[in-house]
């Protein structure tokens, strides 16, 4: 007998489960892609699922230092505050690393003084 992964056993007992799962790792590419997140389609959901968490923080962050999320984003020119600004992702950057970055703005946010 072969041992299966917790997905496959899972997908065995719900044939729906692999669309759930695509259909909101979409959405949740879709949410990324509105905050100016560069994506290159090769992420996990797992991946999204952590960008996205990191740039839940931050934002919390943002909004727990005074700053307002639509006049601080890529697309703001210029950004009322530049700190309060996600960052961007470079390009060839694995998608760890990015959200690793996103949390350290986030920490700065949390502990500066500014």
């Amino acid at each position: 007998m072969t041992e299966e992964s917790f997905e496959e056993q899972q997908e065995a007992l719900d044939p729906h489960r692999r669309e759930e799962r695509d259909g909101a790792a979409l959405e949740l590419a879709g949410r990324l892609r509105q905050k100016g997140v560069l994506l290159t389609g090769r992420e996990s959901s797992g991946q999204l699922d952590d960008l996205m968490t990191a740039i839940d923080r931050f934002e919390a962050a943002v909004i727990a230092r005074g700053g307002d999320l639509f006049v601080n984003t890529p697309f703001s020119n210029p950004p009322e505050n530049p700190d309060f600004v996600i960052p961007l992702r470079v390009p060839g950057e694995d998608p760890e690393a990015y959200a690793s970055r996103i949390n350290a703005g986030a920490e700065r946010l949390e502990t500066a003084d500014l």
